[in-house]
C-alpha cells in the first residue's frame, strides 16, 4: 500500500481487506494485525482508521445501508405497483448481503445484547434502522393509505425483512432462491392485508396496535427523519466497498 495514499483510499483499502478475510476466514479467526499484514499497512496504522474489528464491521453497517437505498431506488423507478416496489426493497438486500452469510452469522450472536455496539437492535445501529424503514416507506410512497397505517408499515415491513433475513442465514439453495421465493410470496399477501387493513371498520384495531407499539416503545420518531436526500444515504465514516 503505498504510504502516501489519501486517507480516505487507505481506510477504503483497509475496509475492503478485512472483509475479504472475513469472508474467507471468517470474523473469530481474522485479527487486526492479519488484516494491516493483508493491507500492507502498519499495525498502528490500522488502529488509526479502525480501534478495533467492530469499527469496521459498523463501518460496513453504513456501507450495507448506502448501498440499499441506492439500489431500490433504481427497482423503484422500474417496478409498476407497490409489489414490485416491495421486492426491489427485498431482492436488493438480498443481492447486497449475498457473499456476507458467513459474516452476518458470526454477528448474529449480538442480536441479544441491546448494548453491544453491533447488535443490529440496539442504540448504535438505530440509524441504520430507521434508514432502512425509510425506504420501505420511500416503496410505499403514492399509495392511498391512512396515516396511521402508513405510519406503522415501514415498521411491519422492516420486522418482516429482518425475519427473512434470519431465514436466509441458514438457506443453501442456489442463489439464495428458496429465500427470495418466501420473500415474494409474503410480499404479495402483505399487499393484500394492507388493502383489508386500510378498510375503514378497521380504524379502531390499528389505533389499539400503534397505542401497544408506543408503549413498548417500539414506533421511531419519524417526525425527526431526515430526508433520504440524493442518491443515497451518506454514513458520516462510511466508505464505499463495492466491487
Amino acid at each position: 500500500m503505498n504510504p502516501r495514499a489519501p486517507r480516505n483510499q487507505t481506510r477504503s483499502h483497509i475496509l475492503k481487506t478485512a472483509l475479504a478475510l472475513f469472508r474467507s476466514d471468517g470474523f473469530d479467526a481474522t485479527t487486526m494485525r492479519h488484516i494491516a499484514a493483508e493491507a500492507g499497512v502498519a499495525l498502528g496504522a490500522a488502529y488509526y482508521y479502525f480501534p478495533s474489528k467492530e469499527a469496521i464491521v459498523a463501518d460496513y453497517y453504513g456501507y450495507v445501508q448506502n448501498e440499499h437505498v441506492k439500489r431500490s431506488r433504481v427497482g423503484f423507478a422500474t417496478a409498476r405497483n407497490l409489489s414490485g416496489r416491495l421486492k426491489a426493497a427485498f431482492h436488493t438486500k438480498l443481492d447486497i448481503l449475498k457473499d456476507d452469510r458467513r459474516l452476518l452469522s458470526a454477528l448474529f450472536r449480538y442480536g441479544g445484547d441491546p448494548e453491544h455496539p453491533l447488535s443490529w437492535f440496539g442504540p448504535s445501529t438505530r440509524v441504520h434502522r430507521e434508514l432502512c424503514m425509510q425506504v420501505f416507506a420511500e416503496a410505499m410512497e403514492g399509495e392511498k393509505l391512512p396515516a396511521d397505517l402508513r405510519t406503522v408499515a415501514p415498521i411491519a415491513l422492516w420486522a418482516f425483512h429482518m425475519g427473512v433475513l434470519l431465514y436466509f442465514l441458514y438457506d443453501d439453495s442456489p442463489g439464495a432462491g428458496r429465500t427470495r421465493k418466501l420473500a415474494d410470496r409474503a410480499i404479495e399477501l402483505a399487499v393484500q392485508a394492507q388493502k383489508l387493513a386500510a378498510f375503514p371498520l378497521l380504524r379502531p384495531v390499528r389505533r389499539r396496535i400503534i397505542e401497544i407499539l408506543e408503549e413498548a416503545g417500539l414506533i421511531p420518531d419519524i417526525a425527526a427523519w431526515k430526508p433520504l436526500e440524493g442518491a443515497a444515504f451518506e454514513q458520516e465514516g462510511a466508505t464505499d466497498v463495492g466491487d
